[in-house]
C-alpha cells in the first residue's frame, strides 16, 4: 500500500515554487503539517553543513581536530562522539593530508547514528548488509577496536572497490568483503551477533544533495524499495542470534520505507524496539492509515532544518528468540 492524499492548491503552489513532484509535497504535508513541510523543503534547497568522524585507529580524537584547526579548519563538536560540524574550511575538507592518510571520513552526522546504536563489541561477529562506500562499515570497525570479525556484504560489484579502498585507508584490519545480495545472506547458515542494514531506499532524504530526487521520486520508487527492504529485514532476522540486534536505517522521509517497514517486522517476528538516544520520535499515527505499534516511537527521525542532517531514519530491533 502507498498511502496517497488529494491535491490541494497549497501543496499544487508549494510544488511549483520549488520544483517538486507534487505526489511528494502533499504527503509531506499531511505527515508533517504545512509549516514543518517549508521548512523542511528550505532546508533541502540550503543544504546542510559538511561532518566529518574521527577515525581513532589511526588517530587520538584531540590531536586530529588540533591538526585541522592547525590548517585552518574551524570545527564544531556535535552531540554524536566522534562527528564534528566543519563550521570553516580554507580549502576542501577531503583534500587533506589527514583526509588521506584515513585520520578522519567526511560523513554526514545522521550516517553516525546506526554504528553508535548498533555498538559492536570486539568480540563479536557482526554483518554490514549494505557497504560500499565504507562510511558505516569502517565506523563499525573503530567501535569494535579493529577486533572480532565485521562482514561487509555489498550487491552492486562496481561499488566494491570504493568499499575496499577506504577500508585500506581507514586502517580496518577485522573486515572481510563480500560480493552478494545480501536478501541471500541467511541461506549462508551463519548466526551473527549483530547487523547493520541501511538500507537501499526511494532517497527522499537526500534531496538537498541530489536535487533530480525532488522531480524523479515516487510512487514505484516506494514500493519498489519497501518490498526490498522487507526481504532484506527477514534476511538479517533470520541470520542473528537470540538476543542479537538489527539496526535498520534509511535515508527517505516515507513511512512506507520506515514505520510501516518497523510494524511489519513487529507484526511477523518476536522482536522488541530499542530506545536511541538522538532524533526525534518516529511516526505513530498516519493519516488516512491509522495508529501503529506504540513501540515504533522509540525509533527516531532525522530532519534537515531541525538536526542538520539528511532526512534519516533509524531503528533498533533486538530479536527475542
Amino acid at each position: 500500500m502507498i498511502l496517497d492524499y488529494p491535491s490541494t492548491k497549497k501543496s499544487r503552489e508549494l510544488a511549483k515554487r520549488y520544483g517538486y513532484n507534487e505526489f511528494i509535497v502533499r504527503r509531506w504535508i499531511n505527515f508533517f503539517g504545512f509549516e514543518e513541510t517549508v521548512k523542511l523543503i528550505e532546508a533541502m534547497e540550503r543544504g546542510i553543513p559538511k561532518h566529518i568522524r574521527v577515525n581513532t585507529i589511526k588517530i587520538d580524537e584531540n590531536d586530529l581536530i588540533e591538526r585541522l584547526r592547525e590548517r585552518g579548519f574551524k570545527l564544531e563538536k556535535t552531540e554524536v562522539p566522534f562527528c564534528y560540524k566543519v563550521v570553516e574550511e580554507p580549502y576542501s575538507i577531503g583534500a587533506t593530508p589527514e583526509y588521506l592518510m584515513g585520520y578522519y571520513y567526511v560523513m554526514e552526522k545522521s550516517s553516525c547514528i546506526p554504528p553508535l546504536v548498533l555498538n559492536p563489541k570486539s568480540n563479536e561477529l557482526v554483518a554490514d548488509f549494505a557497504s560500499a562506500p565504507g562510511g558505516k562499515t569502517t565506523f563499525l570497525a573503530q567501535l569494535m577496536n579493529n577486533r572480532g570479525v565485521l562482514i561487509a556484504i555489498e550487491a552492486n560489484k562496481e561499488r566494491i572497490q570504493a568499499l575496499i579502498d577506504n577500508i585500506h585507508r581507514m586502517g580496518v584490519l577485522n573486515t572481510a568483503v563480500i560480493h552478494m545480495n545480501a536478501v541471500r545472506f541467511c541461506n549462508l547458515g551463519l548466526k551473527v551477533d549483530k547487523i547493520l542494514l541501511d538500507a537501499p531506499c526511494s532517497g527522499e532524504g537526500v534531496i538537498h544533495k541530489d536535487k533530480d530526487r525532488k522531480r524523479v521520486s515516487g510512487r514505484k520508487d516506494i514500493e519498489f524499495c519497501s518490498k526490498l527492504q522487507k526481504e532484506l529485514v527477514e534476511s538479517a532476522l533470520k541470520s542473528l542470534k537470540p538476543g542479537g540486534v538489527l539496526v535498520y536505517s534509511t535515508c527517505t522521509l516515507a513511512p512506507e520505507e520506515n514505520e510501516l517497514v518497523i510494524q511489519y517486522v513487529l507484526d511477523r517476528f518476536e522482536v522488541e524496539i530499542g530506545e536511541i538516544e538522538w532524533g526525534e520520535p518516529a511516526l505513530t499515527e498516519i493519516p488516512n492509515f491509522g495508529k501503529l505499534d506504540k513501540d515504533i516511537a522509540k525509533c527516531r527521525r532525522f530532519y534537515p532544518h531541525k538536526h542538520e542532517s539528511s532526512g534519516f531514519f533509524v531503528a533498533k530491533i533486538v530479536k527475542v528468540s
